[in-house]
């Protein structure tokens, strides 16, 4: 039994938020962990300082020969398939599971999951509110930002897991099986860790469902290429979701009114401009969270009311504040070329729009034609700067910037009244800033002492 390995030694790589709850949740089941991590000390004081407390072993700078004194290895999302410590443990024969993983041995509760390239902070973020006003016990955990393993050893065996899934947590997953899981789309993302592979990346996000049998639930978006092509291998009961309506269960739009159908039970929740949150890529969230909160016993009315006052997630098309005329949103977890292309398409005023950071292997093409149509100016910024300088040539006013201070100095020069000035970077923060949520911060604070 998967518990058992955690009775022995048990190596944890990565000493972030996901590394430490695993520690201490080891430590809690009889374990002995020893967690280790490339970073030196001094950049992650406050993980060594809660690594000290809970008396849990651990190294920084680097992995030594202990690490594979163990009999199971457990690694953080942010650490590859491919890293050496990973390779070198596999050829040992010593089992390695993610985090994700190794929290699901323990989880006494029903489990809903939400992976997709886009949306998932958003959708998971909505369906917890959803079981919150439905008065459904629940917790949210995962890639949202507290990790699974710190909330399931409080768990109780009425509440419900609603947690945000990321392909990276997905890769090293076995036994993981959900009650219900959610597909919200599979767009390019992340090719740098699969190969340049959109094979590769969908059968990762398709082990969401790989555990699935006939009694439980894949929730998906018929829209997406890509996200129907894997749902077809699905074991399991399938409700689709999209914009036209379709026989069977589901979610759709029907003349502008968003309804479901479960088990035949037909209901028209909302008008889909009553949902409070822009765009029509979170129309389409909020089918998917609608159509997890009826699995869970929510009711029509009560998704009704969620929906109308759910205001969105912080650094996901935030509104920050207008200044002279000029509305200024932070939508830093945009970090792949899709969701920048959602960004976009919330907006009819002309766009200065702020793109770059540390590049996952984007491919801008898909942007062209809505950067031609609804940008008026790129403020190119971080590493990438020179490549989103030449991938918009020609197509609206560039200017790269080599500081986040100088880069909103920089778009409220361009900035007219009536414009938006959109933070929507389509790359990762790590080369200016430790996360998205920071790089977020930084702009709204300078925004904000405009």
């Amino acid at each position: 039994m998967q518990r058992d390995l955690v009775q022995g030694a048990v190596t944890v790589i990565g000493a972030a938020r996901s590394g430490v709850a695993a520690a201490q949740l080891i430590t809690t089941r009889g374990g002995t962990p020893f967690v280790s991590e490339l970073a030196a000390e001094d950049r992650i004081g406050q993980s060594v300082q809660a690594l000290r407390t809970a008396g849990i072993g651990f190294e920084t700078g680097g992995h030594s020969e202990r690490v594979y004194a163990c009999g199971l290895m457990v690694i953080s999302p942010g650490v590859p398939s491919s890293a050496p410590v990973v390779v070198e443990a596999k050829r040992q024969n010593i089992p390695v599971v993610s985090e994700l993983e190794l929290a699901s041995w323990f989880c006494p509760g029903p489990v809903v999951a939400i992976t997709g390239s886009n949306g998932k902070t958003t959708t998971t973020t909505l369906a917890g509110r959803i079981l919150g006003d439905a008065r459904v016990p629940h917790v949210v955990a995962g890639n949202i930002g507290t990790a699974f393993s710190g909330v399931v050893r409080e768990m109780r065996p009425d509440q419900t897991a609603v947690l945000e899934v990321s392909s990276f947590q997905l890769d090293h997953c076995e036994s993981f099986r959900p009650r219900v899981s959610v597909i919200l789309n599979i767009t390019q993302d992340h090719m740098d860790r699969y190969g340049h592979s959109m094979e590769a990346y969908a059968a990762s996000k398709a082990r969401i469902f790989r555990q699935q049998t006939e009694g439980d639930v894949l929730i998906y978006c018929a829209d997406d290429p890509w996200t129907s092509r894997v749902a077809s291998q699905a074991r399991c009961r399938t409700l689709a979701y999209g914009a036209t309506p379709h026989a069977g269960d589901g979610a759709w739009l029907e003349n502008g009114m968003l309804v479901t159908s479960v088990d035949g039970e037909r209901h028209e929740i909302i008008p889909s401009g009553e949902i409070t949150i822009k765009g029509s890529h979170n129309v389409l969230n909020a089918m998917a969270a609608s159509l997890v909160g009826r699995m869970c016993g929510g009711g029509p009315a009560s998704l009704r009311a969620t929906l109308r006052n759910f205001k969105g997630v912080e650094h996901r098309l935030e509104f920050v504040r207008e200044h002279q005329g000029v509305r200024y949103y932070n939508d830093s977890k945009a970090t792949n070329v899709d969701s920048v292309w959602y960004a976009l398409q919330a907006f009819t005023a002309p766009i200065v729009l702020l793109l770059g950071g540390r590049d996952k292997g984007n491919d801008y093409r898909r942007l062209h034609e809505l950067v031609r149509k609804r940008v008026k100016a790129v403020v190119a910024i971080g590493e990438s700067a020179d490549t989103v300088a030449a991938a918009f040539n020609g197509m609206a006013v560039i200017k790269r910037s080599s500081s986040m201070d100088e880069a909103v100095a920089t778009a409220r020069f361009l900035a007219d009244p009536g414009d938006v000035v959109l933070l929507s970077p389509a790359c990762a923060s790590f080369d200016w800033f430790q996360s998205y949520e920071h790089r977020g911060r930084v702009f709204k604070e300078l925004v904000s002492a405009l």
